[in-house]
């Protein structure tokens, strides 16, 4: 998923909708994805939300009502959404983006699954990173 193949279908069009907080994107293979906003936080390819190897993504919560700022482009091969809630750092591939959006109900269902066993609430706040704790000697 994280490059472009020779054999990759690639965005003819993409259109951000605001008001329905998704991206329409149109591929070369004539399929056609409408991707919500949240779906691309939750799972957003970023070390951020990822981790740095298995066992360490970060659940997502607190994205129902995400907007995207802005859509940059990438190269020739993705594309690095700027989102209102500050997240700026998921680069994502054309094939990435197909994924997200060939896959939704899976990854919808694997969400709920994930904040199920978190015992957290979609719409919760996003939980503070445990940092460092600090004490008074």
């Amino acid at each position: 998923m994280a490059g472009l193949s020779a054999d990759s279908a690639i965005p003819t069009a993409m259109t951000v909708h605001r008001q329905s907080r998704a991206l329409q994107v149109k591929f070369s293979d004539g399929c056609e994805f409408r991707i919500p906003f949240e779906l691309m936080r939750v799972y957003s390819p970023s070390a951020e939300v990822q981790g740095h190897g298995p066992g360490q993504e970060v659940l997502q919560t607190g994205k129902r009502q995400v907007d995207m700022v802005s859509l940059d482009p990438v190269g020739n091969y993705a594309v690095q959404p700027v989102f209102s809630d500050g997240h700026s750092t998921g680069i994502f591939t054309w094939d990435y983006l197909y994924f997200l959006g060939s896959q939704q109900t899976h990854l919808w269902l694997q969400y709920e699954a994930r904040l199920a066993a978190a015992a957290v609430e979609r719409d919760a706040p996003m939980r503070a990173a445990a940092g460092p704790s600090c004490s008074s000697h």
